[in-house]
């Protein structure tokens, strides 16, 4: 993939997708807080920063020398 389309692929991922995946974090930290109760900061913490490594690790190529030159 060249580089021109890999940058307008991660303006798509992040102008579309992170907003996306963000809600979908905040829900699944929602729906563990009705099932369990209220966790503590840090388990919640915990769970968003897991997450936050579950979405860009499949897109990391994607975002890997975006910042280069052409």
């Amino acid at each position: 993939m060249n580089l021109k389309t890999r940058k307008r692929l991660s303006l798509l991922i992040l102008v579309l997708g992170l907003p996306a995946y963000i809600m979908v974090a905040v829900t699944l930290v929602n729906w563990m807080d009705r099932q369990w109760g209220r966790q503590p900061i840090w388990i919640e913490l915990l769970v968003y920063i897991a997450l936050g490594f579950i979405w860009i690790m499949p897109l990391k190529r994607v975002f890997n020398g975006i910042g280069r030159a052409e």
